[in-house]
């Protein structure tokens, strides 16, 4: 997992996704799990880039909160 920016960063970047691409971000975290089988981050990140027409920032934090939540998920 490669996070550059801080939590904080992390957190505004996600409250804007649905304002700026008109998607929610569960719905972002749906459109991971049903892409391609890719395994490193900056992979997922630049399929969403490329696919989806994201900003890297948004991407990134899109891709970083579906690998936070997928390692929850192991935890329990």
């Amino acid at each position: 997992m490669s996070l550059v920016f801080s939590e904080e960063t992390h957190r505004n970047l996600l409250s804007r996704i649905p304002q700026c691409t008109g998607r929610g971000v569960s719905d972002w975290l749906r459109t991971l799990d049903e892409g391609p089988a890719l395994v490193r981050f900056e992979e997922k990140v630049s399929w969403l880039r490329g696919e989806h027409d994201l900003s890297y920032g948004h991407a990134k934090a899109i891709v970083h909160e579906h690998d936070l939540r997928r390692a929850a998920r192991r935890l329990l």
